[in-house]
């Protein structure tokens, strides 16, 4: 059976953990939680701080352990909240990583864009451009 965007989307969300921008919030700086941003490069002038930021595109390799490309910042037995612009994304990439093994993983729910809404602090970076 041939799957749409959205129902691959509605999937994800009915099995990945939801967090508030608070609950986020509260997860990360307690030290307990790595936040995963997983948006492109060019997306990336303004985000959490302190956040990991690996492309969705990449992601598969980053997370994998095995893999030659791992990036240690992840750890399958550490919490991960992940978050793009609105979440869609993010869900997505949180439900990869739940079946690459990561025990602990939630999707910052309206992405970056509801943290900022909520008023919680962000950072920027300028690529030199």
């Amino acid at each position: 059976m041939v799957k749409t965007a959205a129902g691959l989307v509605a999937e994800a969300r009915a099995q990945v953990k939801s967090l508030t921008p608070q609950e986020a919030f509260d997860e990360a700086t307690s030290g307990r939680a790595v936040l995963l941003d997983v948006r492109e490069p060019v997306e990336w002038e303004h985000h959490i701080e302190g956040a990991l930021q690996i492309p969705r595109g990449l992601l598969e390799f980053q997370a994998d352990p095995t893999s030659p490309r791992y990036n240690a910042g992840l750890d399958p037995t550490r919490p991960v909240i992940v978050y793009c612009r609105s979440g869609v994304r993010a869900v997505l990439a949180a439900l990869t990583l739940q079946t690459l093994g990561y025990t602990h993983v939630a999707n910052l729910e309206g992405g970056f864009a509801a943290w900022q809404e909520a008023g919680l602090p962000s950072a920027e970076h300028h690529n030199g451009f």
